[in-house]
């Protein structure tokens, strides 16, 4: 840890993969995920019970198991469970919005994903039948809610209806990105609050428990009347920023004021770098204008964090800002890649050194360019799952002990 500390502590990143073409530079990485004290406790007992019943004699004075993050979480997880149990109540779904993220999180976990049709008729309705029995299960529905938005939103609440009338024991919604979630409040008069809507039509389709991640306002998590865990993506972007070479001083960015309290829990994880900020006002919907910044990036590299990137207009004028006050270099750290258009022809300008993004968002080949990184957060959501099916807390892997906003006294 204190080597990397020290790694740190200089800029900028120097990537030593850079692939030329867009399909190729779309790559996944996976994120180190610690496994919980009671996870390790049962590969400890088991391990006991097997030398007891060879005869095999066990000093008492033998240090206990520690478990470290060099082993693979998977097989450490598999081990955690019987064989004849590892999926025997536990049963995961995906709707069509992004199939890969689920088969992931199914392999880390250790189970087939389900098997369910999902098919559209003629005048556009939505028709799912589930391929296999879920009676007394715990079903985990893997489903973002982006573009289209309203046709994946709708496709989740049948999903959980044909889960509700197949007498699963209970029904969670994964939703890596949260739509409508921006629509947390009234900014003027006579307008709806979507985010309480989707709250309360997830809860009246028949859902148990929501999980989500970076949603855009954690107030919005007070919508839900049903229990909520909030993962954080950020940590899956901090371990692939220390794993990369730095070799000047860098600096992270708030994109805007609201982002204050996200970038200044990101600075203190990357050895507590110094924070500045751009200031902005806001014209319109999905339209921005930089105006000044507040703090020094002059011969620094900046990072840009933010939870999502849409159309990149606020992004984009604040590292255009960047440059013209002397940052060396600019890369922007995102959880979701909306990339709303023109958002790929800003991204791909060349005014940033690299775009690093979760898969959250499912993003086909023409939104992909060569400055795009994609870091897989399944673990995350697989860990969450984990907990959440074995009444444990899943504060163990995701929402306070990994999370940025929980570190550093934040």
């Amino acid at each position: 840890m204190a080597a990397k500390a020290a790694a740190l502590s200089s800029s900028p990143f120097v990537s030593s993969r850079r692939l030329s073409s867009p399909a190729a530079s779309l790559r996944a990485r996976t994120p180190r995920c610690v496994m919980g004290s009671e996870q390790v406790r049962v590969v400890v007992e088991e391990e006991g019970k097997t030398k007891k019943r060879m005869g095999v004699a066990e000093p008492r004075s033998a240090p206990p198991a520690v478990w470290t993050p060099r082993a693979p979480a998977q097989e450490a997880r598999l081990a955690a469970l019987r064989t004849d149990g590892r999926d025997s109540r536990l049963k995961i779904f995906s709707g069509t919005a992004n199939r890969p993220l689920a088969q992931e999180i199914a392999s880390y976990l250790g189970v087939d994903l389900g098997k369910v049709l999902i098919k559209r008729f003629a005048d556009g309705e939505i028709y799912v039948q589930l391929q296999e029995s879920v009676r007394g299960c715990d079903v985990f529905l893997v489903q973002p809610t982006c573009s289209p938005v309203n046709e994946n939103l709708m496709e989740l609440f049948v999903m959980i209806d044909a889960c509700r009338r197949a007498s699963a024991r209970s029904i969670t919604v994964v939703i890596p990105y949260f739509g409508y979630a921006r629509a947390d409040r009234k900014a003027q008069g006579r307008e709806a609050i979507t985010a309480k809507l989707s709250a309360n039509l997830l809860t009246e389709a028949g859902s148990d428990r929501v999980i989500v991640c970076d949603i855009h306002s954690t107030q919005a998590l007070g919508y839900f009347d049903i229990p909520v865990d909030h993962i954080h993506g950020q940590p899956v972007i901090l371990d692939y920023l220390a794993s990369k070479t730095i070799s000047k001083d860098l600096v992270v960015v708030s994109p805007d004021v609201g982002g204050v309290v996200r970038a200044r829990a990101f600075a203190k994880k990357l050895s507590d770098a110094p924070l500045a900020i751009v200031d902005k006002r806001r014209q319109g919907h999905n339209m921005s204008e930089v105006m000044h910044l507040i703090g020094d990036v002059k011969g620094k590299v900046a990072i840009m964090v933010d939870d999502m990137i849409d159309t990149a207009g606020t992004i984009t004028s604040a590292a255009a800002l960047l440059k013209q006050e002397g940052a060396e270099a600019v890369y922007a750290c995102s959880t979701h890649a909306v990339f709303s258009p023109p958002a790929i022809e800003r991204l791909s300008g060349g005014i940033f050194e690299e775009v690093i993004v979760t898969n959250s968002i499912l993003l086909p080949e023409h939104k992909c360019f060569p400055q795009l990184t994609v870091l897989s957060m399944a673990n995350l959501v697989a860990e969450t799952i984990w907990h959440v099916h074995r009444d444990g807390s899943s504060s163990i892997s995701t929402s306070e002990t990994h999370s940025p906003l929980n570190q550093g006294g934040i």
